[in-house]
């Protein structure tokens, strides 16, 4: 097949909005589309070369693998090492060891699988993650290893015509499950191959059904695809799931140019995009590192047209420096050891790993820096009884005795859980730990974004009833980040607004304040019911900080908020539960004394945090509290 510049310009159109909408998504809100517009391209070029070899019956398997991998893998395991040596003088022992389990992840193509069980990709704590952006390449090279097996397959039954019949209905199939799992299951739509792979076979469509068009026909075809392309740049959003049916819109839209196969077309094939289509992959790999990068710095001037421009530099660098360099092709599954990125990746692969298992490789750290990270940890079972949104919330028992209590809330219950049931435990008594991430323990509660499911209210109503049924008498501790319901994070990068609603948002407050207490009150009904104080925000992850100080200036500091300003933000919280006391006796149990002074709320002392980030305490910090806790469970 001859170079097609129109594919090579519709690459630039791609990464284009792909790294304008990572530096800053209001300048491109649905520039993430661009990811599908070269899965588009991809199911495109990868259909050409395995037909023409099934036609002719020369294709080889094997040589396709070495030539994606002799195409993909160089430049990312560049990519990878860069980072591993840049991790080790910059990066604190918890992100360097993350950092090797992602590049591991990433240079195994199964990046994709861990960022999904991970979190959503829109999350604050995405722009920690420094090989995000490789999921994309773990799901086409997931495609590339299925793909061409289940042609081969196919081709010993069906003829060629009856193949691309095939493709066409499971093209539709495709779609049709990832309409229906982005509704379902949206974290694992926007990741996994079985709700993407529709969006390559569409563009293997294009190659299979080429439509011949004539002159001013090729131009509508060209222009509509483009239109069709900007406007989902332009007016999707990480607000809508995806992909789902919206991502059609991007992906007609590249099947559009592809069929109009305009060589001589000014909108792709001009200087500017020519060259950047050339750069695009290396562009891709080095512009999201920047952003994380960028993106733990204190805001500067015009950073981002600085990062675009280094992105740019680097794209171009690579391209030269090392996508230029030719590796040797083999059609034997013999020459396995001779392919030469298959060396890169058992070499990157080990390393990273023996980083991830050495936890990021304390040992070469200061005597505090490995003391802090190993104090700031989570919870032992916190994997096993913390769930997400949308899954459906273990029941877990700490201690073998009769249940003393029940713990019910989030992760900042959670974040006290062990403390609370050694307490139970050392009275021969056992505690049930009933926490959902991000749910508040309010009636009829629902998060507002489609691309999550709805399980917080059903945690609730269960809650409510298990309790009643099987419970009565035994205490209630209800325990909760309860101003993010109101305002959002607070933290950096954070969702800043709130993402729980009972009913119309613009009724949220006092609609949530309502379900609070009614909830905490129906609760009162059966059994003595507590409620904790909020914990203070600190909105900076303490131990990191505290790491970083040290690693820099040699002293750890102080990592203080304002108690004035932490009474701001909780004085709802404060009032909603005051309101809980008042109308039905609930027992109030207040850590703030031990947590904060008049002046600040401390989030260490000397080099020891109380929390393992910005607002969940560590087990240091929950055995700080811990004599409140006692006083008034059992001595009140």
């Amino acid at each position: 097949m001859n170079f097609r510049y129109d594919i090579n310009g519709l690459r630039a159109i791609a990464v284009i909005a792909v790294v304008l909408f990572h530096f800053n998504p209001a300048w491109v809100p649905g520039g993430f589309a661009g990811v599908d517009v070269f899965f588009v391209i991809s199911g495109f070029l990868m259909t050409s070369i395995i037909f023409r070899g099934l036609e002719n019956d020369n294709f080889s398997l094997f040589k396709f693998y070495v030539a994606r991998a002799n195409r993909i893998i160089p430049a990312l395991a560049v990519l990878c090492l860069v980072l591993l040596v840049f991790g080790w003088f910059y990066l604190t022992p918890m992100d360097y060891r993350a950092l090797g389990k992602h590049v591991a992840s990433s240079m195994g193509f199964l990046s994709n699988i861990i960022y999904w069980r991970e979190s959503g990709y829109f999350a604050a704590a995405s722009h920690e993650k420094w090989l995000l952006h490789t999921w994309s390449l773990s799901v086409e090279w997931q495609f590339y290893i299925i793909y061409p097996i289940v042609l081969i397959a196919l081709k010993k039954f069906l003829s060629i015509t009856n193949i691309k019949r095939l493709l066409i209905l499971g093209t539709l199939l495709g779609f049709a499950l990832s309409v229906v799992a982005t509704i379902k299951w949206p974290n694992p739509a926007y990741y996994l191959l079985p709700t993407r792979a529709w969006e390559m076979m569409f563009g293997g469509l294009a190659f299979l059904y080429p439509i011949a068009l004539k002159s001013n026909h090729k131009k509508i075809a060209e222009y509509t695809g483009l239109a069709l392309i900007l406007l989902s740049y332009a007016f999707i959003s990480s607000d809508i799931a995806w992909p789902g049916h919206w991502a059609l819109v991007p992906v007609f839209g590249a099947y559009l140019i592809i069929i109009a196969n305009r060589q001589d077309s000014f909108v792709t094939n001009n200087s500017v995009f020519q060259a950047l289509g050339k750069w695009s992959y290396s562009i891709y790999l080095w512009h999201w590192p920047i952003v994380v990068y960028i993106n733990s710095l204190s805001n500067t001037k015009n950073q981002e047209l600085y990062g675009i421009t280094i992105s740019i530099l680097l794209g171009f660098l690579s391209v030269h420096l090392i996508e230029s360099i030719k590796f040797s092709s083999f059609s034997s599954w013999r020459k396995l050891m001779y392919v030469k990125p298959i060396w890169l990746i058992l070499f990157i692969g080990g390393l990273s790993s023996f980083v991830f298992l050495s936890k990021g490789v304390l040992f070469h750290y200061p005597k505090s820096v490995q003391n802090i990270t190993t104090q700031s940890l989570k919870e032992e079972r916190w994997s096993q009884c913390h769930k997400g949104w949308d899954d459906k919330a273990p029941r877990c028992q700490y201690g073998n005795g009769e249940v003393g209590a029940i713990v019910i809330g989030d992760s900042h219950a959670e974040a006290l859980i062990g403390m609370i049931s050694r307490l139970y435990n050392e009275r021969n008594k056992s505690v049930l730990d009933w926490t959902m991430s991000g749910c508040p323990t309010a009636k009829g509660v629902y998060r507002v974004e489609p691309k999550f499911s709805d399980g917080c209210g059903v945690f609730v109503e269960r809650s409510l009833e298990e309790a009643k049924q099987k419970y009565q008498g035994v205490p209630i501790i209800i325990i909760n980040r309860t101003a993010v319901a109101f305002y959002g994070q607070n933290e950096k990068d954070g969702i800043n607004y709130p993402i729980k609603f009972i009913q119309d948002k613009d009724k949220t407050k006092s609609a949530m304040v309502d379900a609070l207490v009614s909830t905490a009150c129906e609760f009162t009904k059966h059994s003595p019911t507590f409620v904790v104080r909020p914990i203070p925000e600190l909105k900076q992850d303490v131990p990191k900080t505290l790491m970083k100080n040290i690693m820099t200036t040699g002293k750890a500091g102080e990592i203080k908020l304002s108690f004035n300003e932490y009474l701001q933000r909780q004085n709802i919280v404060y009032q909603t539960q005051n309101t809980m006391a008042k109308k039905c006796g609930v027992t109030i149990i207040d850590p703030i004394p031990y947590l904060c002074d008049s002046n600040y709320c401390n989030g260490n002392i000397g080099d020891k945090s109380y929390y393992f980030d910005d607002d969940h305490l560590n087990k240091f910090g929950a055995e700080l509290i811990s004599g409140v806790f006692e006083k008034t469970l059992f001595y009140p």
